[in-house]
């Protein structure tokens, strides 16, 4: 799941996502232009305009997807656009199917709900990122059960929320379908829960540096003093004193490759004699 974007599996998910685009766009409108040739001639002229602007968005987020594609693994570009090619499908078909009985209201109630589906969506993808981010820290066998199991129940959960959104001016769901809903969302929520708890109790931690010890005195508590250069006095430890009094500074040592100056005082010397004539015989 983190494999480099530029591995060739990885361009070829991206030319696969792509196309995947590509042909949904055009699914999409023959589906649309199909709907309008044999369709109810009710409001066509609102649902072909609103047609093309969601044909017209759909093609906008596919050239954003695809230059985003860089910063993310091969894979999530991939299932990225085929979220949004189903969030294409969904609000092509929440525009064209037919009015309900009680119409008041009906289009702006469906801008509404298609709305909550893309947020469905693209929560269920951020869960799928996020989640995915966590397990590959520790991919035992056990987290794997875990994390594939919790990836399919909140895909369950997010069909089976999507679903009564598109339709349900037309039908109308048991108490056992939400039963269901309830149930497999509480699953995904303890797998969800597991991955991060297993990580930190079996995910080794980084040990703390010990600190330097430092030398006492017999008594085991006194810290024995330091040397000008920093090391522990040892003699101190055999005569209980301090080799040099505190405040002590050895003297320093004039380097032999460096000659003292000469001078009083710290004068410079005085400067050579003029060439003096030389003396009659």
């Amino acid at each position: 799941m983190t494999q480099p974007i530029t591995s060739p599996e990885s361009n070829k998910l991206l030319r696969a996502a792509i196309w995947v685009a590509i042909g949904a766009l055009i699914a999409a409108a023959l589906v649309c232009v199909v709907w309008v040739l044999v369709g109810s001639g009710t409001g066509i002229v609102a649902r072909a305009f609103l047609t093309v602007l969601l044909l017209a968005g759909f093609a906008g987020i596919a050239i954003l997807e695809s230059h985003l594609a860089s910063r993310r693994p091969a894979w999530f570009s991939l299932t990225s656009m085929v979220v949004w090619v189903v969030a294409l499908l969904v609000g092509a078909v929440m525009i064209w199917l037919p009015r309900p009985v009680e119409d008041f209201g009906w289009g702006y109630e469906r801008f509404l709900r298609f709305l909550l589906i893309v947020l469905i969506l693209q929560l269920a993808l951020l869960h799928l990122r996020l989640f995915t981010k966590a397990y590959a820290r520790n991919p035992t066998t056990f987290l794997s059960i875990v994390t594939y199991v919790t990836i399919a129940f909140v895909a369950i959960v997010a069909v089976m929320l999507i679903v009564p959104l598109i339709v349900e001016d037309h039908f109308t769901f048991l108490p056992i379908y939400w039963r269901v809903v309830v149930a497999l969302t509480i699953l995904a929520a303890v797998g969800t829960a597991l991955v991060p708890l297993v990580n930190a109790l079996l995910m080794p931690r980084p040990r703390k540096p010990a600190a330097p010890a430092w030398p006492t005195y017999a008594d085991g508590r006194t810290p024995l003093p330091a040397l000008p250069d920093g090391s522990p006095d040892w003699q101190a430890y055999y005569t209980g004193r301090p080799t040099y009094p505190q405040g002590y500074a050895p003297p320093r040592i004039q380097s032999p490759q460096q000659p003292a100056a000469q001078g009083y005082q710290g004068y410079p010397p005085p400067p050579p004699l003029p060439n003096q004539p030389p003396a009659p015989r």
